[in-house]
């Protein structure tokens, strides 16, 4: 997580983008997870061309490459091998001649991958089907269909599509400067692991985020909780009024939650645990939390364990 962060940070961290993390879901063994400076698509490539190195990409996401439907239908009548009567509902009948008529469709696919292959462009991603007939010239020209400005191709170092898991993959590095896309590559045994190894990304990244766009921050541990609690009954006991100390009490109850769950968790004693943090904090130590490595109570400073003070 650390290095995926890193990756994408800018120059101003407090502008990190945490889309620009992806993560890909592979089943495998959990402790086989990788980050990929760059993006990792869950789809084979199309056609014989497997890998690319050093080469210009357009990305084509709306459509497949692919001819278009016509908007009207029609009927061809083959009358000889010389002509053809075309016969459209809306426009009457056209007679053209058979080889043109075959050829035309086939030319004009041909014309537009060759210029993209003339704009420099050696991959692009596709988001449909890829058409036979586009697939023939695809393979001539090692292209896909569009008519791209030079000015407007990206550049990877490599496009190659690797087996991760028995599944097969498109992997889009840039190793150089400049790239702000990486991808956590997540391996699990299910899909449940997988989705919840995806949260805790997702909350990973999130933390980084705020970590970078504030300083200010609290003991952690449970100690600021612990602290919050105490002081709350502190206050409900001055307050007159079952209707005004009743309810700070409870919502000092909901604090003191925090330490007992994080104690339960860890297999403490969290009685024990809880009635050691107050005796501390009563005794100004307010940093003081919970080592769970220890199972005892510790200044969470000096374990510098801490929170944002924003979540808190």
């Amino acid at each position: 997580m650390k290095s995926a962060c890193i990756q994408v940070c800018p120059k101003n961290p407090a502008n990190i983008n945490v889309d620009n993390v992806q993560v890909a879901k592979l089943l495998g063994g959990l402790h086989n997870r990788s980050v990929v400076r760059g993006m990792v698509l869950r789809n084979d490539a199309v056609g014989a061309i497997k890998r690319v190195e050093k080469c210009n990409i357009v990305s084509v996401f709306a459509s497949g490459v692919d001819t278009s439907a016509t908007e009207t239908k029609g009927t061809v009548l083959i009358h000889s091998a010389k002509h053809v009567y075309l016969e459209e509902v809306l426009s009457g009948v056209a007679i053209v001649s058979l080889e043109n008529y075959a050829k035309t469709e086939e030319a004009k696919i041909e014309e537009l991958i060759k210029a993209v292959a003339d704009s420099g462009a050696k991959v692009i991603v596709s988001g449909g089907a890829v058409g036979e007939m586009a697939l023939h010239f695809y393979e001539r020209y090692k292209l896909k269909l569009s008519q791209p400005n030079p000015d407007d191709l990206g550049y990877v170092d490599s496009v190659s599509v690797e087996e991760i898991g028995g599944v097969r993959v498109t992997i889009v590095k840039n190793e150089e400067g400049g790239n702000s896309v990486c991808t956590v590559v997540l391996r699990g045994s299910t899909d449940s692991i997988l989705e919840d190894l995806e949260r805790a990304v997702d909350d990973g990244l999130n933390t980084y985020k705020q970590c970078v766009g504030t300083s200010t921050s609290s003991p952690g541990a449970a100690a600021t909780e612990i602290e919050l609690a105490r002081k709350l009954k502190e206050f409900s006991l001055k307050e007159t009024g079952d209707w005004i100390s009743i309810p700070l009490q409870k919502f000092a109850e909901s604090y003191g939650g925090v330490p007992k769950t994080l104690a339960e968790n860890a297999g403490l004693n969290a009685m024990e645990i809880i009635s050691s943090l107050y005796a501390e904090h009563s005794t100004g130590n307010t940093k003081v939390g919970i080592d769970l490595d220890e199972g005892v109570c510790k200044d969470g400073s000096t374990l510098n364990i801490w929170d944002l003070h924003i979540t808190d």
